[in-house]
């Protein structure tokens, strides 16, 4: 629908939604990843850490989360006692997709002491299981944590699983094979060309890219001439605001350019590595679906008590190893 949309029109879906949010008391939470005009009119916009962070700290009884489905989930959990709803019920998430509770279930069957942490990108029945939840941003701090004796079983992201094992050294840490499909098509392949068309560019690029392991042995062996620097996404941001007049080429969804150009004032300094590295999960959610939702408050995520009471564990262990970083 939005391809048909003149910029006026846009507009007026974006005064829409902010006369039903004040007239409704909701509050918007987005990632960094939606669509520039869902950002425009979200109340706070981060990477996946921050609006667990902010979901916890916010006091509105409607709370929207824009972003894929585990992301509403989360704030679910952590919310139980208000309304959290999503625009749009079918935005999944590749990465989460890719581990069951039955295969965690098992996994852990298969190593009875092992400390679990996963990903916030899997579903509440696997964060049920799990130890601890992480985000990009807090992964290394968490796994650093845990004692030194004890197995863990990382996932669902084997790109970021090795990524923080290669930064804590932990041998004793399992990682499981999944991945999400926008990051895994990176290759040190496309840091390399970028490098050579971008001489001057610093590279940030994701820790769930399928090159981050390989661009840290590469960069230690002297083999990557390139200023590199791997963060969450909301690292990205925090980086590119403390050093605006870099230019930059950004190796993660290409939705964070939006949020980057508003830090440096400009989109002439910033590059996607890839311009194919687009997530249709996240654009799914549309400013027309974030109307419709405002105005009928669908569609209501809830997660049966049982497994909230236990997901909210793990999450409330990272909630609270990452207040102390900040």
């Amino acid at each position: 629908m939005l391809a048909t949309m003149s910029a006026e029109e846009i507009r007026s879906l974006q005064r829409k939604v902010l006369e039903l949010k004040r007239r409704k008391d909701a509050y918007i939470i987005a990632h960094n990843y939606q669509l520039p005009e869902i950002q425009d009119v979200a109340d706070y916009v981060g990477d996946s850490l921050g609006m667990a962070m902010e979901a916890k700290r916010t006091d509105h009884p409607l709370v929207v989360v824009c972003g894929v489905h585990f992301m509403a989930e989360t704030a679910a959990i952590l919310l139980p006692d208000r309304k959290v709803i999503t625009p749009e019920r079918y935005a999944g998430c590749s990465l989460a997709d890719s581990i069951t509770a039955r295969q965690l279930a098992e996994w852990k069957r298969e190593h009875p002491d092992a400390v679990v942490v996963a990903y916030v990108n899997t579903t509440a029945e696997v964060k049920a299981l799990s130890d601890y939840t992480v985000t990009s941003s807090n992964a290394v701090d968490v796994i650093n944590a845990i004692p030194e004796d004890r197995e863990i079983l990382f996932l669902p992201d084997m790109f970021l699983g090795m990524y923080v094992r290669e930064i804590t050294g932990r041998k004793n840490m399992y990682i499981w094979p999944g991945e999400c499909h926008v990051h895994a098509r990176v290759n040190p392949q496309d840091i390399s060309r970028a490098a050579r068309e971008n001489p001057d560019a610093v590279m940030l690029v994701h820790p769930e890219c399928g090159c981050s392991t390989n661009c840290l042995y590469l960069k230690a062996k002297g083999e990557l001439d390139v200023d590199i620097k791997i963060f969450s996404t909301g690292g990205m941001v925090r980086y590119v605001k403390e050093h605006p007049d870099n230019d930059y080429v950004v190796a993660t969804e290409v939705g964070i350019l939006y949020r980057l150009q508003k830090e440096v004032g400009s989109g002439d300094r910033l590059k996607p590595l890839r311009e194919d590295m687009v997530c249709e999960y996240m654009k799914m959610i549309t400013i027309d679906k974030l109307v419709r939702s405002l105005e009928e408050e669908r569609y209501e995520v809830k997660v049966p008590p049982e497994i909230a009471e236990k997901a909210r564990v793990p999450i409330e262990r990272m909630l609270a190893i990452s207040s102390r970083k900040r």
